[in-house]
């Protein structure tokens, strides 16, 4: 168990220090064109700026620890990857049927997934977490503004959802204790609620 929270910790650290050295160009950035430096805070905002995608972004770092390694390093390297192809298949206009259900049904099932404490295989659990990403990557591509950097928005947009994964593996930490674990499931099931009120939205 404690290899398991001491690799949590080393995966968690790794995230914030890939980000940290993304992240250190950024003040040079004022002195590049604006829809450059636009781009990239654009796509760095935009996973936040939706519950919905919040939610799951969470919920995959809130399984990945409650997996635990290898799952807990594996699925948040996953889903940006992912998710970037589906933001190409949304920059370049590609249609993607039930992009909207596809970003509320993550929410419920990775809630689900964490709530039912759910073990599933590490092949499986990765094409659960791949499946969802393309949705959520899509959302993205499409809504860039005109006169903004295609690729300075996506990078945005990964390095931000990285970020939530690891805010997600950080809370799933609390597993470690038996009260931690019940807060964790509880957690699970706050996301597969907030899954639902979505996905009643998108099909009202």
């Amino acid at each position: 168990m404690s290899i398991c929270i001491k690799r949590g910790h080393s995966s968690v650290a790794l995230w914030v220090a890939a980000v940290s050295v993304v992240l250190w160009p950024l003040a040079a950035w004022g002195h590049v064109e604006s829809g450059q430096a636009g781009g990239f805070l654009s796509g760095l905002s935009h996973p936040v700026s939706g519950l919905d995608h919040v939610l799951a972004m969470v919920a995959v770092g809130l399984w990945g620890a409650q997996l635990g390694a290898p799952a807990l390093w594996v699925l948040p390297v996953a889903f940006p990857m992912m998710m970037a192809f589906g933001g190409m298949l949304g920059l370049m206009g590609m249609p993607l049927p039930g992009v909207e259900l596809g970003v509320a049904l993550s929410a419920m099932v990775l809630g689900a997934l964490v709530l039912g404490g759910i073990r599933l295989s590490l092949t499986a659990a990765v094409l659960v977490v791949a499946f969802f990403a393309v949705f959520h990557g899509h959302a993205h591509g499409t809504e860039l503004q005109a006169g903004q950097n295609a690729m300075l928005y996506s990078l945005g947009f990964v390095i931000a959802t990285g970020l939530l994964h690891a805010l997600g593996i950080g809370i799933g930490l609390i597993q470690r204790w038996d009260l931690g674990r019940t807060l964790l499931r509880g957690a699970g099931g706050l996301v597969l609620a907030g899954g639902l009120y979505f996905f009643w939205g998108a099909v009202a």
